[in-house]
Formats: C-alpha cells, structure tokens, sequence
C-alpha cells in the first residue's frame, strides 16, 4: 500500500526549548507522564545507571513476578522476560515518538539523557524524563540556530536521525539484557523493532489522528534497517489499523486457554 505524505499535517512547534515541547506533548496523551528534568523524588533513575546495575533487570523482573501472580496466579519466566524486554524499549520509544509526532523535533536518546519511574501495583515505566536540552529539528522550527538545536535538511533527514539514534539505545540494552535471559539477539531487536513501531502509531492515536501515526511510522520505519527485524507492519484491518509484531509478549503462558494474540508472529503471518 502506497501512503500519501501529503495528507499529513505538518508538525509546527512554537516553543523555544525542548522543556517547553515535552511539557506540551505531555498534555496531549495519558499513557505516562513525559517530562524535562529528572526530579528528586525516589524511584527516578537514569537508563545508563539502570543498564549499569547488574541486577536492576532481575528486580524489576521480580517485582513484575509479584504483580502477575497477584492477576493471574502465576508468573512464568519467559513471560517476565517478554513484559520488561518491551517495557525498557517503550522508554526511549515514546518519548521519541510523541515529539516528533506533536514537534518534529528529536531528543537525545542516549541512555545517559533519559530517565524513568516504574508505577505500582503494575510496574511498568509510568514516567519518562528527557534530561538533555538538545534536540534536533527541522529549518523552520522556532529554535533554529540557537545552541540547543541540531537543524537537519528536511523530514526524511529528521526520520532517520530518530531511527539511528534510537537504534544504538537498543544496541546497548540488547548486549546488557541478552545474557540475562534465554532469547537471541533476533528476538530483543524484534522487540525494540515492536516498541517503536507501536509508539509512533500510538503518538498519533492519543492525539486524534491514527492516520498521521501511521504516516510517522512508515517514515520512519519505512524499510528495514539491521539490526531492527522489519519496517513498520501497520496495515488495513477490519477495525482500522493493525500491525504484526515482531516479538512475542508469552502473555498466552498465563491464559493457556485463549491462545497467542492475533497479532503474535507465532499465528499471524508475514505479508
């Protein structure tokens, strides 16, 4: 299916700083909170020291262990390696996708300038922080030529310097987390390959407009690019849009009565 760019409005930020721009998208979806700034308050901790600790993913695991028994009364392993590999890649995912949705402007994703909170009872990352004041964006953004701006060419330009950037996050988390669990490299870059391709669909979804999530998805994603596992997956559905996953989340380990998803690659095929 060909997609036509031109439907989708361009995205035009009118704030100065990067602060600004995340307090602005923040507003305009409910999932997690996004922010400029790592508070003081306990439970923020930044990626880089996240992926440091050599036991910070089998805490969280632990502590996902707990939830899910407490739903489901029972919590396999694959299923609390599936949840987290998803869960640590929404973090630079989201916050990407909703601002170069909302304003074409890209963060830093290096694990150094992001942080985050897990909510409770459900410990998935219900607050994410930006922590470096640059960006990168588009000529005609209001904060072209200042310090904090990195102008590229155009939107193509811009699409890939997400790609790029949010690749070598996953890099990283993909050579920490590997060892720890019992899936291959092709797995954990099926995730992230999920992670992205979801967020930038869902940026447009919380807004109102699906069809220019999906259009910032095929920009992105529009081919694929190792080590992702495909380009974006979003098609037609007779619901609206849907979208292959990559991964598998092993939420079917704890229902063993209602199957995989209809979306896992396990049951739905390639087209």
């Amino acid at each position: 299916m060909t997609l036509d760019y031109s439907i989708r409005p361009a995205a035009r930020p009118s704030h100065r700083t990067l602060a600004e721009s995340l307090t602005a998208v923040n507003a305009r979806q409910e999932r997690v909170e996004v922010r400029h700034g790592m508070p003081a308050t306990p439970g923020w901790v930044t990626c880089a020291s996240f992926l440091a600790t050599p036991d910070a993913f089998a805490r969280w695991r632990a502590g996902l262990a707990r939830w899910l028994r407490t739903e489901y009364d029972e919590s396999p392993d694959q299923t609390t390696a599936g949840y987290v590999m998803t869960w640590y890649m929404t973090i630079p995912a989201y916050v990407a996708a909703l601002l170069f949705h909302h304003e074409r402007r890209v963060p830093s994703l290096r694990p150094a300038d992001l942080a985050f909170r897990t909510a409770y009872p459900r410990p998935h990352p219900g607050s994410i922080a930006v922590l470096s004041p640059g960006f990168a964006c588009l000529p005609d953004d209001p904060a072209a030529g200042t310090p904090d701006a990195l102008v590229v060419p155009d939107e193509t330009a811009l699409a890939g310097l997400l790609r790029g950037r949010y690749i070598e996050h996953a890099r990283r988390f993909v050579d920490v987390y590997g060892p720890q669990v019992r899936f291959g490299r092709h797995t954990l870059f099926a995730a992230a390959t999920d992670a992205l391709d979801s967020s930038l669909w869902q940026a447009g979804r919380y807004a109102g407009d699906e069809g220019a999530g999906v259009l910032d998805a095929a920009l992105v994603l529009g081919a694929r690019e190792k080590p992702l596992t495909s380009g974006s997956t979003l098609r037609p559905g007779a619901d609206g849009w849907t979208r292959r996953r990559e991964s598998c989340c092993f939420h079917y380990l704890m229902e063993r009565g209602q199957g995989e998803c209809g979306t896992c690659p396990r049951v739905c095929p390639k087209s």
